[in-house]
């Protein structure tokens, strides 16, 4: 049987229970919050805290490092602590000065975000997209585009260096801070930006200095403030590098040219500094007409031109394009430098003037004449040219006509009338040579040479005086497979084909091998183009020819009696054998 007992509470109990309660009550001790503690002890590796509990909290000394914490730290120093553990498994008391100074820190990252307060950090390292920035033992990512206004190529005069930061974004649940030097910087440069841009206006002139030069323009420094001045308005001459005209740290006289509040962009100018060469342009120059020039630099696709006044002087603004197809009259896509270099005086032909877009087109070649006028005015049809061998192809030989820019052609087929391509090899590049001028295409710029019409007789004017269907002789010269090859006469340079199907009327004695060089034949003309130089012959129609006049002139009624040629042809050679007795 369990005995039940009761405690019986007496007055001095009561009174040290209600004592111990208002004692729990007044440390307000809770896991997880920051409290407020006082340094008993400051020993080599540890700092000891009295919380007013059973034990004391021992804190690793380098959590006191930070900020030279340690420095004002001593015994009886009141701090913020954080309490992670009110027991350990050891009845001990665990205690964090770092994570309540981190705490703390976020406390007031969260404020200043909300405020958006400056704040003061180090950036102690680099990472991967930027740098991170101790904040009071709060550790936040400073990305690389945020460091600076501009982009900064050494970041080790900021490294390790106490600096004002502005906290762009944060992240409670993930403790991400993400803060910015820029934005910092770009403040106090708005309000030095607003004080300079009262001082100043569009339309004045200022002195600057040179910062930066880059490719398309510079920066320069007026009353402390940066200003653009782009390549444009450096001058009214075309300008490649702004390197060509200035230095960095040289001293320029600008013009204000543009001012914007909102941006607080400042744009300068130097050629507004001086007149506007393209102003009453149209007075000066005329579409159309010539004047001098000075080349001012040659480029892949053309040059450029300075156009030169009535006083003789360069006008400084005003200048044009040659196009590299406005350079000769001979060669479409000849390269510049071998026609014109800088600083060459030429004369050029002004083609367009675009006031508005601030262009010139120029001519260099239609201040000269044409050579193929000149060379058509000089040589007529049918003219003894002279000349060099410039190139040899495989169709024919290119001649350098002399006195003249241009070049001609002789077809292999117009070396000579025995038309080989065995005819090229005997000419040499650079060989002097004569020809006689066959034709001009100046809409295609062509000329045709020959050296056969002046060196040879034309065996073709033998048939000139010829008609289709006339008889001649002709010479065995070759025996084919496919015909045989023949000339007229003794001449050999007139090589006429005859194809085995023309070779006799009878089938089989269409038969090249019958024949033999040096044979003597009579043939018919059956198809004569005297204007393409085309004649075909034929033995069969020969011989096709004379059956008929033979079947006209002895065979009257023959047909209709049942005889036939060879009859015909047998009575015939019988009374021809008769006559001879």
């Amino acid at each position: 049987m369990a005995v039940e007992t009761e405690v019986v509470k007496t007055s001095q109990t009561k009174e040290f229970e209600t004592l111990l309660n208002e004692d729990f009550k007044r440390r307000d001790f809770k896991e997880g919050k920051i409290v407020k503690g006082t340094v008993s002890e400051i020993g080599k590796k540890y700092v000891f805290v009295d919380l007013q509990a059973k034990s004391e909290g021992a804190i690793p000394i380098e959590e006191f490092k930070f900020a030279k914490e340690l420095d004002n730290l001593k015994i009886g120093s009141k701090i913020e602590i954080y309490l992670e553990k009110i027991e350990s498994y050891k009845g001990e008391i665990i205690i964090s000065r770092e994570k309540a100074r981190r705490m703390g820190s976020l406390k007031k990252m969260q404020n200043a975000f909300e405020t958006q307060k400056e704040v003061e950090g180090i950036i102690t390292n680099k990472v991967k997209g930027g740098f991170i920035v101790n904040i009071d033992s709060c550790l936040c990512f400073l990305p690389g585009s945020q460091v600076d206004t501009r982009p900064i190529k050494n970041m080790d005069h900021l490294m390790n260096v106490p600096q004002k930061f502005l906290c762009v974004k944060l992240d409670n649940v993930r403790g991400n801070i993400v803060v910015s030097r820029k934005a910092v910087l770009a403040k106090t440069r708005d309000k030095e930006l607003e004080s300079i841009l009262s001082k100043i206006k569009e339309g004045d002139i200022v002195s600057a200095q040179v910062k930066s030069i880059l490719d398309w323009g510079a920066f320069l420094d007026v009353m402390g403030a940066d200003a653009l001045l782009h390549v444009t308005d450096l001058s009214y001459s075309r300008v490649n590098k702004p390197s060509d005209l200035l230095s960095v740290g040289d001293t320029v006289k600008c013009k204000v040219i543009k001012l914007d509040p909102e941006t607080k962009r400042i744009s300068l100018g130097v050629k507004q500094l001086f007149p506007d060469p393209f102003e009453n342009i149209e007075k000066r120059y005329e579409v159309g007409k010539i004047y001098d020039g000075v080349v001012s630099k040659v480029v892949d696709y053309g040059a450029f031109i300075k156009l030169v006044g009535k006083d003789g002087k360069i006008e400084e603004g005003l200048e044009g394009l040659c196009h590299q197809s406005t350079l000769s009259h001979i060669k479409k896509n000849i390269q510049p430098s071998k026609v014109l270099s800088s600083s060459q005086k030429v004369r050029v032909k002004i083609l367009e003037l675009d006031k508005a877009k601030r262009r010139i087109s120029m001519s260099y070649k239609d201040t000269m004449e044409n050579p193929w006028d000149t060379f058509i005015k000089n040589y007529p049809i049918g003219s003894v040219v002279k000349g060099k061998i410039k190139n040899i192809a495989e169709f024919g030989i290119f001649i350098s006509i002399e006195n003249s820019e241009l070049t001609g052609l002789i077809h292999w087929k117009d070396i000579s009338y025995n038309e080989t391509e065995e005819n090229l090899k005997k000419f040499k590049k650079n060989d002097q040579i004569k020809a006689k001028l066959l034709m001009v295409d100046r809409e295609k710029e062509t000329i045709r040479l020959g050296l056969r019409q002046l060196l040879e007789k034309d065996p073709f004017e033998f048939f000139l005086k010829k008609k289709n269907n006339e008889i001649i002789t002709v010479t065995v010269r070759e025996v084919l497979k496919n015909g045989i090859k023949v000339s007229v006469g003794n001449d050999k340079n007139l090589l006429l084909s005859i194809p085995k199907k023309h070779l006799s009327s009878d089938p089989a004695s269409c038969r090249p091998e019958i024949f033999q060089v040096g044979n003597r034949i009579d043939c018919m003309i059956v198809d004569l183009e005297k204007e393409k130089r085309k004649v075909n012959l034929s033995i069969k129609e020969l011989e096709i020819h004379n059956e008929k006049i033979a079947i006209k002139k002895y065979g009257k009624d023959g047909t209709s009696s049942g005889r036939v040629l060879g009859d015909i042809l047998g009575k015939v050679f019988k009374s021809k054998k008769k006559e001879k007795k």
